[in-house]
């Protein structure tokens, strides 16, 4: 056993811990709390593992679940910055390539470049795989909203268009799950959970 490479591992590991301490804006379907980072990324894994079946092109699920399982890990240095966030996201591209610096070089070489990458394929959004894992990752603060009555929504005055437009790169993924995120977010509108334009 090589105990530098174990010790690198289990470093990473024990880091990752604080990414349950990171909080979102999505509130859980109860209403009690906020969910934390490290849910998000499980619950979407989830989400994306279960839905692959509405994926336009052809997805290697497994690569997929590990893109959603490592897509926040940032924010434990980072923060999460909340879709809405205009000015945050002036800024979030170099806070995040900072933290991702950081973070993956505490594995070791080889695993601190594999998880790099796939990182780096899910924010580009450029292949298959990353346009489906982004897709999931919008879907799921959707169904949260729409199933907790817009708290999130509701406690920042956000407006349909504003949804509508952060989250129609679902789109690039599969048709059918935009078509039924719209179908949700009509659904917000005409109850009241989320403000019309």
């Amino acid at each position: 056993m090589n105990e530098t490479r174990l010790a690198s591992q289990i470093e990473f590991i024990l880091e990752l811990d604080r990414l349950k301490e990171i909080l979102r804006q999505s509130t859980l379907l109860s209403g009690s709390r906020r969910e934390n980072s490290a849910e998000h990324s499980w619950h979407t894994a989830m989400l994306a593992w279960l839905l692959i079946e509405h994926a336009e092109e052809a997805i290697d699920a497994g690569r997929v679940m590990r893109m959603l399982l490592i897509h926040d890990v940032v924010e434990i240095d980072a923060g999460d910055t909340f879709l809405y966030d205009t000015e945050g996201a002036k800024t979030k591209a170099a806070r995040e390539e900072k933290a991702a610096d950081r973070l993956f070089n505490l594995l070791p070489g080889d695993q601190a470049e594999e998880l790099r990458a796939i990182w780096d394929e899910f924010e580009a959004g450029e292949t298959p795989d990353a346009r489906y894992a982004g897709a999931a990752d919008r879907l799921m603060p959707l169904l949260h909203n729409l199933h907790n009555g817009g708290l999130g929504w509701r406690k920042h005055g956000i407006r349909a268009g504003q949804v509508l437009e952060r989250n129609s790169k679902i789109a690039k993924a599969s048709a059918g799950l935009w078509e039924y995120a719209q179908r949700l977010i009509a659904t917000a509108v005409e109850r009241g959970d989320l403000k019309r334009d």
